[in-house]
């Protein structure tokens, strides 16, 4: 049941960094289009926000790898375990 969550939030984080990238796209075209925006705009709205998406999306992708790893190390000493 545990995996079950894990697969699930792994695959909602994938909908939520697509759905994101999304978003972030729309506010840079969106910031072009202000009076007081510009080619600037889009460019700083675009590059913050990838950033921030990266940082955020690669920090929660690590700690799914690090369950993952978590759990094999622990299957292997398992298996040691009851080796003869």
């Amino acid at each position: 049941m545990r995996d079950f969550f894990v697969r699930w939030l792994e695959r909602l984080v994938d909908v939520i960094v697509v759905l994101a990238a999304i978003g972030i796209i729309a506010a840079a075209v969106i910031s072009m289009n202000h009076p007081a925006g510009g080619l600037h705009s889009l460019i700083m709205v675009l590059v913050g926000g990838f950033i921030n998406l990266t940082l955020i999306a690669g920090f929660i992708y690590l700690q799914i790898g690090i369950y993952h790893n978590t759990r094999r190390t622990a299957e292997a000493v398992e298996a040691q375990l009851h080796r003869p």
